[in-house]
């Protein structure tokens, strides 16, 4: 089945309310961090972050400045598979096609063939965006600017009609196609931006599920991408929605069949202090009601972490042994950092409140590098305005 074609009507401007308890700007905030934009741009965007109100006017000028730079140089030409009746042989010959009309007492012959255009998918995929964000930004001058550029690559040959989510998915992008990869970044940003949301005014009102979903698998993005920027790749490396495996032997033949999988969400190896942080993030109250007590930590989650850290202790890499576990949640009425060393693991249970400021966010997620534990051979000043990570000695 042939996916659907992404359409840019059917996305509305979000009001300034609320997504569920997360206010819609921190939402977009979530979403420049999860963006491959972010990514790109790396510490060169971080006033982005402080702004995410005027999110949709600066991803507006983003794209809009690189839509400019690529039309300089020419927009990049793609090749696309047609078939038409010629006159003459060019590709190969649809030989069903050509009897059945009887193509041949007319002089023609059907064919299959590529031909070079700019109406590429990426190209109306840009143009699609750029026709997005003339409806939803607010200013004046982004609007114009967007809806110029995108006549513009209408009168160059670029149709209106958006490419599907499978073309999409197969677009690749090599050395010299630097400055397309922002564009298209910028684009498929400004396509996220658009939220459908159940509020007419700043009003707190119930999600449904898929958008629950939705914003739990963005939580997850979005905190794999803000550390995949932040910190420095020379002292960590880090990865996002990596698999473990069990260390098991005397296996029988259908184990692997029904032996469930560990996936972790984030894992952050801090080369200089040989430190481990496996990362598991969740959208929901980190506590609950339990059987003797008003509040008691979800007992399912310890476990998965406590699995994750102690199957993975002497694989002889430097860092399993002594690996640190953080269950990241949302604040949801309460605020929690608490930690636990269980036979030679911290176990970190920490919250982070996305109804917060921006900068209290990026505080709030960077306090995750922090440790009071001896053994860590150096500790970083925190910046709360956006600048690279210092590390000092202790």
């Amino acid at each position: 089945m042939e996916a659907a074609p992404i359409q840019p009507d059917d996305y509305t401007a979000p009001d300034h309310g609320y997504i569920g308890a997360i206010p819609v700007r921190n939402i977009w905030l979530l979403m420049l961090y999860a963006s491959d934009l972010f990514r790109i741009k790396g510490m060169d965007g971080k006033g982005i972050e402080d702004m995410p109100d005027d999110l949709p006017e600066l991803v507006g000028e983003i794209l809009a400045h690189a839509v400019e730079q690529r039309q300089r140089r020419r927009l990049s030409l793609g090749y696309r598979t047609r078939s038409a009746a010629l006159n003459r042989v060019r590709g190969r010959i649809d030989v069903l096609t050509t009897e059945r009309h009887q193509l041949l007492a007319r002089g023609l012959v059907a064919c299959r063939f590529d031909e070079l255009t700019i109406d590429t998918p990426r190209n109306r995929f840009v143009r699609a965006a750029l026709e997005l964000i003339s409806r939803i930004a607010a200013r004046p001058d982004v609007v114009r600017r967007c809806r110029r550029l995108a006549n513009d690559m209408k009168m160059m040959g670029v149709s209106g009609n958006p490419p599907t989510l499978r073309e999409m998915s197969t677009d690749r992008f090599g050395r010299h196609d630097v400055e397309y990869q922002e564009m298209v970044a910028a684009a498929k940003l400004a396509f996220e931006l658009a939220i459908p949301t159940e509020t007419a005014g700043p009003q707190k009102m119930p999600l449904s599920d898929r958008d629950e979903r939705w914003v739990r698998k963005l939580f997850e993005r979005g905190v794999g991408g803000f550390f995949h920027v932040v910190l420095p790749p020379t002292e960590w490396h880090v990865r996002t929605g990596g698999t473990l495996t069990w260390p098991t032997s005397a296996s029988t033949d259908g184990i692997s069949r029904i032996l469930p999988g560990m996936r972790t969400d984030i894992v952050l190896d801090d080369k200089v202090a040989q430190r481990r942080i496996v990362i598991d993030t969740k959208f929901n109250a980190i506590v609950t009601n339990g059987w003797y007590r008003e509040e008691s930590l979800r007992s399912g989650y310890l476990y998965q972490m406590y699995a994750y850290l102690r199957s993975q202790e002497g694989s002889g890499d430097g860092y399993s042994d002594d690996a640190e576990g953080l269950l990241l949640h949302p604040a949801v009425g309460t605020t929690l950092d608490e930690s636990v060393v269980i036979q030679g693991h911290k176990i970190r249970f920490m919250t982070v409140d996305l109804s917060a400021s921006a900068s209290d966010i990026r505080a709030e997620l960077l306090h995750v590098l922090s440790s009071n534990e001896p053994r860590v051979l150096s500790s970083y000043e925190i910046p709360l305005d956006g600048t690279p990570l210092t590390r000092i000695s202790p």
